[in-house]
């Protein structure tokens, strides 16, 4: 791999590129190589203070919420223009920030330009109603901007999900605050630019960058912020919560998951094993919505394991530059050693490790967070690597007898974001998505996420559904207006 060259980044606070105000900066890395790729500024109160004051003006005093929504609409249809003119650079530049594959990082970019097209269209379609009351007036709701929104994002899906987020906020008429995750911050900065050239005024939306426990922190708890989302683990969305609290600040949280594999006896073993394995080590199972536990019935269980330890093996991880990998690197050293913990937790708690796991023998890998994919035989629900979310190329395999006991095995966990089913029987299908506590379920699919519907969690998953027009609810207030007739 070539050495990377260092660039130097800055922060975009009411429409201007600019440093942290006391220099601080700290540098971001290369996950496939270990390099340093860029030094970012490190945004201290004083400059948390500026970007949200900034946009506070633009949302009090500004020309934004003014805009009529086909005005808005039309800002964002051009950004959206803009994403895809430049997708090979955005593509290159998540894939050198974010470790996953270049095949991965073009579908990301894409799906941010589909977002911003979709709230594009969507911003003249925020309605309020009429409501027959006993008074002899009329009665009509108004849908208004909530107002500064405070948005944090993870580094798993860095630049699509800046676009689930900012879309939706901007359609209808907020002004924001982003915060990409220090791991990878890069994208989110250069959205920033495509924003600004596609014509949203300044301080509409300003960007600053940092840690959570320092930058966000002063962000979330900030008295100027009107909402806070944010997408990160459940403990991150516990603080947000206690600090949204302090300022009765609207809050919606995306947080983790266990997800479920439920997979029946009628099904083409083959043809599912095909689909599951990116369900799971997509993006090397850096995914809240991965299917890391694998249900599969007990008549079919040890043939369809021995076709997923199969399947698993042949998948090629490597250079996420290279259009051939399958799989790109893990974020961190960090990641990758709580991952590498975790499947030292499995072998002793008695699963069976059947393939992966270790590091790739590739010498040109060495520099880089790699492990193969990982495939636990033997698991039973009460294991930690069963329970607890790793966020890494894992996945355990556990059997069931019939219907109840896949939903109740399915429903035993603190979380309930996602889950795929799969079966020939469209009875049993139905029966299964009634009952298994998932925001989002797809059957005979291994994917339940798309722009035009909602997105969102129940239980320790979170508060509030993305995606969709339900995502503008999370940034509208509904105002009641009576009017009196004489």
């Amino acid at each position: 791999m070539t050495t990377e060259t260092v660039a130097t980044a800055e922060m975009l606070i009411g429409g201007r590129r600019v440093a942290a105000n006391d220099g601080q900066t700290f540098d971001t890395y290369n996950p496939a190589t270990g390099e340093v790729i860029a030094r970012v500024p490190e945004a201290g109160p004083e400059d948390v203070d500026r970007a949200v004051g900034a946009a506070r003006q633009a949302f009090d005093g500004g020309k934004w919420p003014a805009f009529s929504a086909a005005k808005r609409g039309r800002i964002l249809l051009k950004a959206a223009a803009l994403i895809r003119a430049r997708l090979e650079e955005l593509a290159e530049l998540e894939t050198r920030n974010g470790g996953k594959t270049i095949t991965d990082s073009r579908g990301e970019v894409l799906g941010t330009a589909a977002s911003f097209e979709y709230y594009a269209g969507a911003a003249t379609r925020i309605m309020g109603e009429t409501i027959p009351v006993s008074a002899p007036g009329l009665d009509l709701t108004l849908r208004e901007p909530v107002g500064v929104c405070a948005q944090i994002i993870p580094w798993n899906f860095p630049i699509v999900m800046a676009g689930w987020k900012l879309a939706p906020a901007l359609a209808a008429g907020c002004t924001v605050v982003l915060k990409p995750a220090e791991q990878t911050p890069l994208t989110a900065l250069k959205l920033g630019e495509i924003l600004s050239e596609a014509g949203l005024p300044d301080g509409v939306v300003n960007i600053v960058t940092g840690p959570g426990e320092t930058t966000g922190s002063a962000l979330i708890n900030h008295p100027l912020i009107d909402k806070i989302a944010i997408t990160g683990s459940t403990e991150v969305g516990k603080i947000v919560m206690h600090a949204a609290a302090e300022g009765i600040k609207r809050v919606s949280l995306e947080l983790g998951g266990k997800s479920p594999n439920i997979v029946f006896d009628d099904v083409d073993i083959e043809s599912v094993v095909d689909q599951s394995v990116y369900s799971v080590f997509a993006n090397a199972g850096q995914d809240c919505c991965a299917r890391t536990r694998f249900f599969v019935h007990e008549r079919i269980a040890d043939e369809f394991t021995a076709a997923l330890a199969e399947r698993t093996r042949r998948l090629r991880v490597g250079d996420p530059r290279d259009e051939q990998s399958e799989i790109g690197a893990i974020i961190s050293p960090e990641q990758q050693a709580n991952i590498e913990r975790y499947l030292d937790i499995g072998q002793k708690e008695g699963a069976e490790l059947l393939v992966g796991g270790t590091r790739p023998g590739d010498t040109s890998l060495a520099s880089g967070n790699f492990l193969l994919p990982a495939v636990f035989a033997g698991v039973r629900n009460d294991m930690r690597i069963a329970r607890e979310e790793i966020f890494g190329p894992v996945v355990g395999v556990l059997t069931f007898r019939d219907e109840e006991e896949a939903i109740s095995l399915a429903n035993a966990t603190q979380y309930g974001l996602s889950g795929s089913i799969w079966t020939r029987d469209i009875g049993r299908a139905i029966r299964l998505m009634r009952r298994v506590r998932a925001g989002v379920l797809s059957v005979n699919s291994n994917s339940s996420v798309h722009v035009e519907a909602p997105f969102g969690g129940f239980k320790m998953s979170g508060i509030g559904r993305e995606l969709g027009t339900r995502a503008l609810d999370l940034y509208t207030e509904v105002k009641n207006v009576y009017i009196a007739v004489d």
